[in-house]
């Protein structure tokens, strides 16, 4: 497939390269260049483009203010971002805003190549469940995508037990698993990809597998031999799915 793109960065002789090996690439189209983030903002508008290659250090609008203001839509028709950058401590930043990867400037044209069809499998994947469906609707898919590294690694909602968060990551405890995996996102993210009818966020560091309940008392949950404090902002919600299922 072909994979419309643009380009953003202040320095012209590194938007020029970026130009040049996207024209050197058989499956990149490229849309426009663009001196700076806003300038961008229109075409993103006009046209489908569904992958940026973007600077990170940039007068008025940096390239990660710019990713977070494009994260506050619609994730289904957000583009796919590779980050340029001369400073590598960016990268977990650029995990946080789901970037599809990074380059550390000056990069090769091999280099670019490995960014750019990492970027197209994204994209494939991204255009194979937005029409009209999602993995989770098809019968026996039901399943999260979790980023480890620089890999999605899927795992089936069945097999969740419970999420909590760690530092910048979460963990994801697997039913048949002694480690969880862990992966660089968000609470809020796992969250809003979870099926809620399933699923129940039980504090601000737990969200559980309801149907993996052992036993409830008025301030925690069992999960096997896991302990589970429930935070009191969400002792109500967790009291009416008892009361529901109370005989």
């Amino acid at each position: 497939m072909i994979v419309n793109c643009i380009a953003i960065d202040d320095e012209p002789l590194a938007l020029s390269l970026i130009g040049s090996f996207i024209e050197q690439t058989p499956f990149l189209q490229l849309k426009g260049s663009y001196g700076n983030a806003a300038a961008a903002f229109e075409v993103l508008t006009e046209m489908d483009v569904q992958l940026i290659f973007l600077d990170i250090q940039m007068p008025d609008l940096t390239g990660m203010q710019f990713a977070r203001v494009l994260g506050a839509g619609d994730s289904r028709r957000r583009p796919g971002i590779i980050f340029t950058t001369a400073y590598n401590h960016y990268a977990v930043e650029g995990y946080k805003v789901d970037a599809v990867d990074y380059l550390l400037k000056p990069f090769n044209l091999q280099d670019f190549f490995r960014a750019a069809n990492k970027a197209r499998s994204w994209v494939e994947f991204r255009e194979n469940t937005r029409g009209g469906f999602a993995l989770a609707d098809l019968p026996g898919q039901g399943c999260l995508f979790l980023k480890v590294e620089h890999q999605l690694v899927r795992v089936a909602y069945e097999d969740v037990l419970y999420v909590e968060a760690f530092r910048d990551y979460v963990k994801v405890y697997i039913k048949g698993s002694d480690k969880p995996v862990m992966s660089l996102t968000t609470m809020k993210s796992v969250e809003e990809k979870l099926p809620p009818g399933l699923f129940m966020r039980v504090s601000k560091s737990y969200i559980v597998a309801l149907g993996k309940i052992g036993t409830i008392s008025r301030s925690t949950v069992h999960i096997g031999s896991a302990v589970i404090t429930v935070g009191d902002q969400y002792r109500e919600g967790l009291k009416q799915f008892v009361d529901k299922w109370t005989v």
